[in-house]
């Protein structure tokens, strides 16, 4: 294995309980863990986890959680009742789902490189192998990457590769954290932490499953019986633990809401469903869901597009120019744009919108949406001298 160092301990396999509670015990007083985990879900709803990899500082470890009989819930409870101790993941977004379908709670607190790496010029989205390579300054194997995670027994090959996830980001971290401190930019990245934390983004409720489908159609009728139809969708893959895509396509269900059928024989001539559907048992419970469906309540409807702020032509332009300004900005201070602004916030400004904008709030606001601001409302331009972009305050904004 790559550069770990003598002081860093390599546990082989964890496959019992007691070898696991005894890491756990030893962590939760590190202040802070390094966590990955390697899963599959191409056939699936749920993802299935296949191995969990932990590390701080001194020692680190693969967890097999398909090993019969083993125990989890020391490490779970690590993860999200140990409020002391903060755990880092990169990239984490899949990683905190997992622990939330097997808690029901996020991991808390947390840290994410690769959205703390947004604050320190690595661009927004960075691989972990660039990581790997900007802060440690060697390349990973990656001949592993697209293993079988869910065959057994794992080989020495897979189990490195693996636990390397978090050996590097152990070292990496504290370089950043560090980094952060220097440039005062850690309390930047509060709100992203806590948005990625928060439970809501995990929890995926049947009622709001026909926000996933496109359909061009804002009538009730048609809206109700898409709720329905995605509700049935949703209950029915997680039931068979299949992904959606294999129960019903997206653009059958929306057809079937836009059409749908009298009765249940009719399904066999719809696009996208084989003849069996004509009779079987879950042709029956999707015709049962469109008879239960009723027309979408008024307050339940999604916004209509000619409803939302709208720039016009000429805001248009000032969009653009507000996504220049965002360019040079960014440039300047050295973060990836989208932390600083999202494009819908840019074009809500540009429309004249100035309540409940994050730009427009904190240290947003600080480092660009007051120069933002000041674009849109006149009193600042851009000129070009010396072949170079520079803006340039045509009155203070504060007169």
């Amino acid at each position: 294995m790559i550069g770990y160092g003598p002081w860093m301990h390599i546990h082989g396999l964890i496959e019992d309980s007691a070898t696991l509670a005894n890491l756990c015990a030893r962590l939760a007083n590190k202040p802070y863990i390094c966590v990955d985990t390697e899963f599959m879900r191409e056939n699936s709803y749920w993802p299935e986890l296949c191995l969990i990899q932990i590390a701080d500082d001194e020692e680190a470890a693969a967890i097999d959680p398909m090993a019969p009989g083993i125990d989890l819930s020391p490490l779970l409870d690590l993860m999200v009742d140990n409020e002391e101790v903060l755990k880092v993941f990169h990239a984490g977004g899949q990683d905190i789902e997992i622990v939330y379908n097997l808690t029901g709670k996020t991991p808390h607190p947390l840290f994410d490189t690769q959205v703390a790496a947004m604050a320190l010029g690595l661009g927004e989205q960075i691989g972990y192998s660039n990581l790997v390579d900007t802060y440690l300054g060697f390349q990973i194997d990656k001949g592993a990457r697209f293993t079988d995670w869910s065959r057994r027994p794992l080989d020495k090959r897979q189990i490195d590769y693996a636990i390397g996830d978090v050996t590097h980001l152990s070292k990496i971290f504290p370089r950043m954290l560090e980094k952060l401190k220097k440039t005062g930019r850690g309390a930047w990245l509060d709100q992203e932490m806590e948005r990625l934390a928060d439970p809501e983004n995990y929890h995926n409720d049947p009622d709001e499953a026909w926000q996933r489908v496109r359909v061009s159609s804002r009538k009730p009728e048609v809206l109700g019986r898409l709720k329905a139809l995605g509700r049935w969708r949703e209950l029915e893959a997680q039931g068979k633990d299949l992904p959606r895509g294999r129960i019903v396509k997206d653009e059958t269900l929306a057809d079937l809401a836009g059409n749908p059928p009298r009765k249940q024989s009719d399904l066999g001539k719809v696009r996208g469903l084989s003849a069996a559907w004509a009779g079987n048992d879950i042709g029956g419970r999707l015709m049962a869901a469109l008879e239960g469906a009723t027309p979408m309540s008024s307050d339940e409807l999604p916004p209509r597009d000619d409803r939302k702020p709208s720039p016009g032509k000429d805001g248009a332009l000032v969009a653009d120019l507000l996504k220049l300004l965002l360019k040079i900005r960014a440039k300047e201070i050295n973060v990836a744009p989208r932390l600083l602004a999202r494009s819908d916030d840019l074009e809500s400004l540009a429309a004249g919108v100035r309540d409940g904008l994050a730009i427009l709030d904190g240290w947003r606001y600080e480092q660009f949406g007051r120069d933002a601001l000041a674009l849109v409302e006149g009193q600042l331009g851009f000129t070009v001298k010396n072949g170079k972009l520079k803006m340039t305050r045509t009155e203070d904004p504060g007169e």
